[in-house]
């Protein structure tokens, strides 16, 4: 690292924080605008507010939107120094366009790194503080939850042998029913209990079925008895029927993992929509590197109209980018394409964007 990479570095962390951190001001300020009904009915102090809700908040919509603001920032500080010939005045130095890319290439892994960390751990962990301040003090207030408190007909796959049913749970007294299960071997049914409910035993941990019946059969036989109640040890937890879509979101990458693999032996639907989620969590970094090297090779061509035409050409090239990320996103969660190639089709994309304006640049 030369003098000259220390230089266009420091222009880019510089202007890259000091435009996240006037986004992340902006940001708070609608939202406590938005929510100041909500806070003055829960009761809680300002530091209160603030711990349990913009601790989870800020990292939550910084991180959303770092690509972005990344691109943004190396846009604007390198049509600056475009329109004040220093870029000129380094290539005609006899600096190649590929060493004068250094600089951009270490501040895009060095932020790309971060992020990387920051979608694995800590924005799961915020959006875990963020859901639950929302949940106890903000849905609350909403009359929409009184409609999507319970949900209906919830199949699951309890083990390889084994599948259950509730046709209806309450996710706020954690209380359902009728409750079924059948245990199968050779195609046949060997097991088969049903309940009137089903309910979370918060002492044991474990569910209590009520008014239950239990079949054993047999080749030519079958046993039934009547059990007024029962302590079932099964694999699935309340928040596993809560049906939350933001639950992948409050997952760290591990739990993201388990919760995948435990989704699968259970045969549930909408698993794209959790491999998307894992898979965007490691190309959303590149996506930072692609955006970073566009910007620079963008803006760093002088031309006339200055960092108007920059930004502008920026602000397509993003709003492409974003179209095609959702598209591919729409594609995966409710058609067949694979959740992995849907999480990576827009950085393979502007991979060749890359490649293409690279070679158009002047040198």
């Amino acid at each position: 690292m030369k003098k000259l990479d220390w230089y266009i570095l420091r222009k880019f962390l510089t202007t890259f924080f000091f435009s996240i951190f006037l986004f992340a001001v902006i940001a708070v300020v609608v939202d406590v605008s938005e929510k100041t009904d909500d806070f003055v009915r829960s009761g809680l102090s300002v530091q209160q507010i603030i711990t349990e809700y913009y601790y989870g908040f800020i990292p939550h919509i910084i991180a959303l939107l770092l690509p972005l603001f990344v691109f943004i920032a190396v846009i604007f500080f390198t049509s600056k120094m475009a329109n004040r010939s220093e870029i000129i005045a380094i290539l005609a130095s006899g600096t190649s366009y590929s060493r004068w890319l250094r600089p951009y290439w270490v501040g895009g892994l060095l932020l790309a790194g971060v992020l990387w960390f920051a979608n694995q751990y800590v924005v799961p962990k915020a959006n875990q503080i963020r859901g639950s301040f929302e949940a106890n003090y903000i849905d609350k207030n909403n009359t929409y939850n009184a409609l999507v408190s319970t949900s209906s007909h919830i199949y699951l796959r309890i083990d390889s042998f084994t599948y259950a049913g509730i046709y209806a749970y309450d996710t706020l007294t954690k209380r359902g029913g009728p409750f079924f299960s059948f245990r199968m071997k050779n195609n046949k049914v060997t097991e088969n209990t049903r309940a009137d409910q089903i309910i979370w035993d918060t002492a044991t941990r474990k569910w209590k079925l009520e008014s239950v019946l239990f079949r054993k059969v047999y080749d030519l036989k079958e046993d039934i008895s009547m059990i007024p109640e029962k302590i079932m040890d099964f694999n699935f937890k309340p928040l596993d029927l809560s049906r939350d879509k933001y639950t992948k979101d409050k997952l760290t990458t591990p739990e993201l993992d388990r919760f995948i693999e435990l989704e699968e032996l259970r045969g549930s639907e909408g698993l794209n929509g959790l491999k998307v989620e894992r898979y965007r969590r490691d190309a959303t970094c590149i996506t930072v590197l692609l955006l970073t090297l566009i910007g620079a090779i963008v803006a760093g061509r002088k031309v006339r109209g200055g960092s108007g035409v920059h930004l502008a050409v920026g602000f397509v090239t993003a709003a492409l980018f974003i179209l095609t990320d959702r598209f591919s996103t729409i594609f995966s969660t409710k058609g067949d394409l694979p959740p992995l190639l849907a999480a990576w089709i827009p950085n393979l994309i502007f991979i060749f964007v890359v490649i293409f304006l690279y070679r158009k640049a002047p040198k």
